[in-house]
């Protein structure tokens, strides 16, 4: 497969599909869909799909180090076990009821580094706009402690991946922009913001991951239907274009982790463009000729 095909592989139909991970121990991919408030696991070798609901928002989805899930609610983090109950391990921003849970990724320290944003889903699900900086960065350990990563504020919380540099890439939707901070491990802080890549014109930045050369794979929302693969430097390798309109995140897998796996969305689409266009919010994969690594494991 050429890296410029990438195929559908799975239609999901996902109004946000999300956080998606690659279970090496299973052969499984987990990813989420927010607004579907569900969780999915697909062995995408026999097509096997597994589907919970989670009965309201479902923000993120890590792996465990013993065999279960890190789960990111509308507030609360918690544990799970593919099938059973939620256990809270920690709420997040219980003081500020105009505020949510978004992107949230198991980090290199074995913790849930979590973002939150202002809430932008109605009661009846339709968009509500964002008009102020809300977000900020957290860290929750595996007793449930959670610590506030750094003073920035962010539009949208989104991108998490730990160059090997040590270097920590986040991104704001928003601000059309990724940045990286320095991490300083033993005060649990993060340093000064510094401009990582923007300026690209096509779509937004969204979810990315890490590959093995150390690049991060980005993917292009609202309407960016690509992912740029971004030099530890900051610099543009190259655009791979997929056939989805809002690609939200990524994930390499398969047995020798060469194969790169994308959810999609199709929330604010109109009827008239999902007929047209009926594979968004599917999963689709591609070979870029490039291998990633395993996610962390949270604990």
């Amino acid at each position: 497969m050429h890296e410029t095909e990438a195929n559908l592989i799975f239609d999901a139909h996902d109004m946000v599909g999300e956080s998606l991970v690659w279970d090496e121990r299973v052969g499984r991919l987990v990813w989420i869909d927010i607004i579907g408030r569900r969780i999915h696991r697909l062995d995408p070798s026999s097509g096997a799909h597994e589907r919970w609901l989670t009965g309201d928002l479902v923000t993120s989805v890590g792996l465990r180090a013993d065999g279960g899930a890190i789960v990111g609610l509308r507030k609360d983090i918690a544990l799970w076990d593919f099938g059973g109950p939620f256990r809270t391990l920690a709420t997040i921003e219980a003081d500020r009821p105009g505020s949510r849970l978004n992107e949230g990724v198991v980090g290199p320290d074995g913790s849930l580094w979590v973002g939150t944003m202002a809430n932008n889903i109605g009661p009846d699900d339709a968009p509500m706009a964002i008009t102020s900086d809300e977000g900020r960065l957290y860290r929750v350990g595996s007793s449930g402690d959670v610590r506030r990563l750094s003073e920035d504020r962010f539009g949208i919380t989104n991108t998490m991946v730990w160059l090997p540099d040590g270097r920590f890439i986040t991104a704001d939707t928003m601000k059309n922009a990724l940045y990286s901070y320095d991490w300083d491990r033993k005060a649990g802080r993060l340093g000064e913001a510094r401009t990582f890549f923007t300026g690209f014109e096509r779509g937004l930045p969204d979810g990315s991951c890490l590959d093995a050369e150390g690049y991060v794979w980005n993917c292009r929302v609202v309407g960016g239907s690509c992912l740029t693969r971004i030099a530890p430097d900051g610099r543009l390798d190259r655009i791979v274009e997929l056939p989805c309109s809002w690609p939200t995140s990524c994930a390499f897998g398969g047995t020798d982790f060469a194969t790169l796996f994308v959810t999609s969305a199709r929330f604010t689409m109109s009827a008239e463009h999902l007929a047209a266009n009926p594979s968004e919010g599917g999963l689709f994969a591609l070979k870029p000729g490039v291998r990633g690594v395993p996610a962390n494991r949270f604990g």
